[in-house]
């Protein structure tokens, strides 16, 4: 049992697409959720994913409980990673959510010495408080991942390996105003001085990081 958590953007969902993709993998996401959106919304959308992933038809099953143990006995023998993404989104509009899912842990999931299952957000407060931190899932994580900006020897490395031709000031620049967040560094034109690159991101309407502050300051700090 693993839990990555880290800002949106970071790289959660590719680093763990890279480390699975020579395995079974099932990945599974809750919806992103609104005002009206509620714990049924939650269960028929896992229960349209999980019918797809197992080639059957949507299950309709009413308590995760039903819909966990449908993966967990599609899931008990073979090396198999199972990947929950966005679990905040998945659990916070049912409160006996994270108490069933252990459970299923517990008597399922693990009996499979092969299964990984992977928990991952990038609502970080909400995971520490609900999963690290909760009694219920003491001594069951094995490891915990917390991703970080990439460092300044990695972003050179992103660099040479995209062919890029740019002067450390330049670099400098750049990762001024991007720090070292994969996903702004894809975005960064190599034909165009830091100037440019800034300003498309930054200031020019449609830009990636103009409204990029309020669309991920919710969730590190949703709890």
């Amino acid at each position: 049992l693993i839990v990555v958590q880290g800002r949106r953007r970071i790289g959660k969902s590719r680093l763990i697409k890279e480390f699975s993709k020579n395995m079974k993998t099932l990945v599974f996401s809750g919806i992103p959720p609104t005002e009206k959106t509620t714990r049924k919304d939650q269960l028929v959308e896992f229960g349209w994913q999980l019918g797809k992933a197992l080639g059957q038809p949507p299950f309709k099953d009413d308590d995760w409980n039903d819909l966990f143990l449908r993966l967990a006995l599609h899931t008990r023998e073979g090396r198999v990673i199972v990947v929950f993404d966005e679990i905040s989104w998945m659990g916070s509009k049912d409160h006996n959510f994270l108490g069933k899912l252990k459970n299923a842990w517990d008597l399922h999931f693990k009996n499979n010495p092969e299964l990984i299952l992977i928990i991952c957000g990038s609502a970080s407060a909400w995971i520490e408080k609900n999963i690290l931190s909760n009694t219920g899932f003491l001594g069951r994580i094995s490891f915990t991942l917390t991703l970080e900006e990439l460092p300044l020897h990695e972003c050179q490395q992103f660099w040479v390996a995209s062919n890029a031709h740019l002067s450390t000031y330049e670099k400098f620049k750049i990762l001024s105003v991007t720090g070292g967040v994969p996903l702004y560094l894809e975005e960064i034109d190599f034909q165009k001085p830091a100037e440019e690159n800034i300003k498309d991101l930054c200031f020019k309407k449609g830009g990636l990081l103009v409204r990029e502050f309020e669309q991920i300051f919710s969730d590190l700090f949703s709890t």
